[in-house]
């Protein structure tokens, strides 16, 4: 959360910075701004969009700055609270700090720092470190130096970009827990946390790991690990493209990424369909080793990506006979467990960078879990890097903060570990592997033939617009999906919605049944169909009105109450992944009527590198 962008270079680059923050906005846009060098360190801060702080910044010019864009965590959504932060004093500014993370400490250091004689202006932690690097900047009259005291002293996650006003050829960068890289550029060089920030200068790009300081000049950059030596960091060439990060002819990034799922979803599978099997390769030059090892699997993922691990833990267990865990990474490593170091971590993150999920695997380390495998759609992030195996999902760019694509691309690399797993164990026969080929190879045209519905979708849409609450209802492994449906829903239209699987109605949930509560119903042509049915009887006698996603042949009537709509031929064991497109389509239209920012709802962002 949060978005950093920042650049040495001999050229104006204020413009660079408000495009960059612009193309970081998914990550917060509470409020925006912007520091630059000249006789003085000049700000510019806004509550709200970075079109705000545009205005503001207006006439601005320097070649030395940094930007930010915020996800409010410690003080409120004011221009006060926003980044740059300064010290020591706001007319008399001598360092500027733009910051993403949690400092823990940032109490402590506050008591402190105000003992000091310094005063503060914000309500936030990331004035702290503003403080203690000029602290320390007085002492030294170095920046690097006084960085790396003060991070020292800090407590928590962080990345940050530093510039002092009588260095005006430099910037000093860290990060810990929080991505951040480098841009290196022709006589200028950037920092950001994502590549999108500095796409239009360069495609070159350093990947700062944790403990790292880096000292950024027009001609230099020059990295120091936690060890405190100077290291050279791999250079990456990003293929990531401008065109993948415009909307295009859609109206927002969300419409965008759900029509993009069956090119995502066939890209993800090039390789293995390219081999016509399933191979443990695909998961790195290790994994048939560490696969033919593993008694266990245990799925650590947060939000969207763990309702794709409860849908997997279906697969794992019924194709590969292999136990399977699920667990919320926020939650397990706060608790007692007991390791096994024959058990196969699986994290599951979008971006790489989910704090949560980051923090989960560490502990899952410690306590001697052996092998790891990152299911991730950014190449080269955190998670991967920490772990021993990889499948990397190929879905492009995500800018809308409801994941879609990256979902259904995560199913896919689901099934497609636990098939290979089956394999391992010996399990599964040749004509098996050949019908899941097949059923890969088909999902592509099925899941296109899914986006037509969206006109009907979109009528009912016109019947939840008014509504306050929802229920979505699946058994066995469509709840998952009707656990993401629900979710996607409260994210972009703001409507109160939970899901249950259908069995449970009675046991509760049905109380809240009547003509005011929409019940929406995923219920393909599985083995648990007829007891979906008599479920949906249950809502019906009580006066509930039922919206169906149903299959083209599971023989659903409509009535009065009774809304269907038939998605096409089952597509047997991966159903889960056609049937989440119409419940990301009725979250979508239900958000357009209802008139809230789909791309960017309230309250959230999109990379979640906060605790």
């Amino acid at each position: 959360m949060c978005g950093i962008v920042g650049a040495v270079s001999t050229r104006n680059i204020v413009p660079l910075l408000i495009e960059g923050l612009s193309r970081l906005e998914y990550r917060g846009y509470d409020s925006a701004g912007i520091a630059i060098l000249n006789q003085h360190i000049e700000r510019a801060r806004a509550v709200g969009r970075v079109s705000e702080l545009a205005l503001k910044a207006e006439g601005m010019h320097g070649t030395v700055g940094i930007g930010h864009t915020r996800w409010a965590t410690h003080g409120g959504v004011t221009e006060q609270n926003a980044h740059p932060h300064v010290s020591p004093a706001q007319d008399q500014a001598q360092i500027a700090v733009v910051h993403n993370g949690i400092i823990e400490n940032h109490d402590e250091q506050r008591d402190r720092l105000k003992a000091l004689g310094y005063q503060f202006y914000s309500q936030t932690d990331t004035e702290v470190i503003a403080h203690l690097v000029h602290h320390y900047y007085q002492q030294s009259h170095d920046l690097l130096t006084a960085v790396k005291k003060a991070i020292a002293e800090l407590t928590g996650a962080y990345a940050i970009s530093v510039i002092a006003l009588d260095q005006p050829t430099k910037m000093v960068v860290a990060r810990l827990g929080c991505p951040l890289l480098i841009g290196l550029g022709e006589g200028e060089n950037f920092v950001a946390s994502d590549v999108s920030a500095v796409l239009s200068a360069t495609r070159k790009v350093i990947y700062l790991e944790d403990g790292d300081v880096a000292t950024l000049q027009t001609d230099s950059v020059v990295i120091i690990d936690k060890q405190d030596e100077v290291v050279s960091r791999k250079i990456h060439l990003s293929d990531v493209s401008l065109a993948s990060l415009e909307l295009g002819p859609y109206s927002h990034f969300m419409q965008k990424e759900i029509y993009e799922q069956p090119r995502a979803i066939s890209d993800t599978i090039e390789a293995l369909i390219d081999d016509g099997a399933f191979r443990s390769e695909l998961f790195g030059q290790s994994a048939a080793a560490v696969l033919s090892k593993v008694d266990s699997v245990l799925i650590l993922a947060a939000g969207t990506s763990y309702y794709a691990g409860l849908t997997a833990k279906y697969w794992l267990e019924s194709i590969a006979k292999i136990p399977t865990s699920v667990e919320i990474a926020s939650e397990y490593r706060y608790r007692e467990s007991v390791p096994n170091p024959n058990q196969l971590i699986v994290t599951i993150s979008q971006s790489g960078e989910t704090l949560d999920t980051m923090e989960a695997l560490k502990h899952a380390q410690k306590l001697g879990h052996r092998h790891s495998l990152a299911i991730c759609n950014v190449q080269e992030s955190a998670i991967p890097r920490a772990s021993s195996l990889i499948f990397y999902t190929r879905a492009g760019a995500e800018i809308g903060v409801a994941s879609t694509k990256a979902f259904t691309t995560q199913l896919i690399a689901l099934f497609v570990l636990a098939v290979t797993l089956s394999k391992v164990r010996g399990l599964l026969t040749e004509a098996q592997e050949q019908q899941y080929l097949s059923d890969l190879r088909q999902l592509t045209g099925s899941v296109q033939i899914a986006l037509n519905l969206e006109p009907q979708i979109r009528e009912w849409a016109h019947r939840f617009g008014d509504k306050e609450h929802a229920l979505f209802l699946g058994r066995g492994i469509h709840y998952p999906i009707a656990m993401e449906g629900a979710l996607k829903l409260k994210e972009i239209s703001y409507i109160h919605a939970e899901a249950y699987p259908a069995g449970e109605l009675k046991h509760g949930p049905l109380a809240l049944v009547d003509n005011n509560m929409p019940v929406v119903v995923i219920a393909p042509n599985d083995a648990l169909l007829e007891k979906v049915k008599s479920n949906m009887q249950e809502v019906k006698a009580r006066g509930g009105e039922l919206f169906v996603f149903a299959d083209a042949d599971s023989h659903f009537k409509e009535s009065e109450g009774v809304h269907v709509i038939r998605t096409p031929r089952h597509v047997g064991v991966l159903s889960p992944i056609l049937h989440v497109i119409p419940v990301q389509l009725l979250a979508y239209h239900v958000a357009l009527l209802k008139g809230t920012d789909v791309d960017k709802p309230r309250n959230l962002a999109k990379s979640v590198t906060v605790e």
